[in-house]
């Protein structure tokens, strides 16, 4: 098999993996705390940059961390965040005239990410004696 190819089905097999569970988690979140607001893409993109943090943070101190990156940041973690899912919630919120609602899910998301990625790498440094 090709190289190309191969890192082809790593992505591949690692999207399936992540939209899968991205639909199962949302649809679980959905029925716990209903649609009137879109808890379950916020929880999906914070858990997501939480784990990216994570993965790249080990992926740093790996001699080749080519497929681990392929498959779970590239494929599995692709996969399960939302952020289109995010972008057109939004502006729903907007289009329903719902503002605060709306300035509330694109600020806490937008923050919220950036500070869940932050501590992915925070404990990956931890568990890796600062060499991610």
């Amino acid at each position: 098999m090709g190289e190309t190819l191969e890192k082809f089905l790593w992505v591949g097999l690692g999207g399936a993996i992540g939209a899968s569970a991205r639909y199962g988690l949302g649809g679980w979140l959905q029925s716990r705390f209903g649609a009137s607001f879109p808890w379950q893409t916020i929880v999906i993109n914070l858990t997501g940059s939480l784990l990216i943090g994570l993965v790249l943070g080990f992926a740093n101190v790996l001699q080749d961390p080519t497929r681990l990156r392929l498959f779970v940041a590239i494929g599995i973690l692709g996969g399960y965040t939302t952020y289109s899912t995010f972008a057109y919630e939004g502006l729903m919120l907007l289009a329903d005239r719902r503002y605060l609602p709306a300035l509330f899910y694109v600020q806490f998301t937008a923050l919220g990410t950036v500070f869940s990625a932050w501590v992915g790498l925070v404990v990956a440094r931890m568990l890796t004696g600062g060499r991610a």
